[in-house]
């Protein structure tokens, strides 16, 4: 019985598939392209997670090259470095510009430049690379109680990261 059940529910089936199966197919086609643009938002946002991994990599890199230069400084002794960033590291981009003037309005569309890496991928033109911004540092040494260890680590971490002598404190470490 339960067999004579199952195949009187396949028979039903396969005949509304068949009548119905391009409306099923525009269905499923439809369903696939609402899905397109969710993957592209996960993908930015893998992109912007992977440029704060790229930025705290690269800041970490700075500090612990930091530390090795300012170790070997005499009477520095251990040093233990840390920055903190006020804005990230950025591109600016090349853009081309096209300038509408009618009658006393102007109308500029600005488009970014792009260039073709090949099957179908795209690039933006940089133009120019801007470094991160510094917002502090603390240097932790064990000869960061003498004035003149601390004049040249503070001299030292303000040429490498732009910050005045105000914004980079040397504490005597253990």
């Amino acid at each position: 019985m339960k067999t004579e059940a199952l195949g009187a529910w396949s028979k039903r089936l396969r005949g509304v598939f068949g009548r119905y199966k391009f409306v099923l197919l525009v269905i499923l086609a439809g369903a696939a392209l609402l899905l397109l643009p969710s993957v592209g938002e996960k993908e930015t946002a893998a992109e912007q997670t992977a440029e704060q991994t790229s930025l705290l990599q690269s800041v970490d890199a700075l500090e612990r090259r930091l530390e090795a230069a300012l170790s070997r400084m005499d009477g520095a002794g251990e040093v233990t470095v840390v920055l903190t960033v006020k804005s990230s590291g950025r591109q600016i981009l090349a853009q081309d510009g096209k300038t509408t003037e009618r009658g006393e309005t102007t109308d500029t569309q600005l488009t970014t430049v792009v260039v073709s890496r090949g099957s179908g991928s795209e690039e933006p033109v940089a133009l120019q690379q801007l470094s991160p911004q510094y917002q502090g540092a603390l240097v932790v040494c064990s000869g960061g109680d003498a004035d003149a260890v601390r004049l040249k680590i503070v001299e030292a971490v303000s040429a490498l990261t732009g910050l005045g002598a105000d914004k980079i404190s040397v504490c005597k470490g253990k």
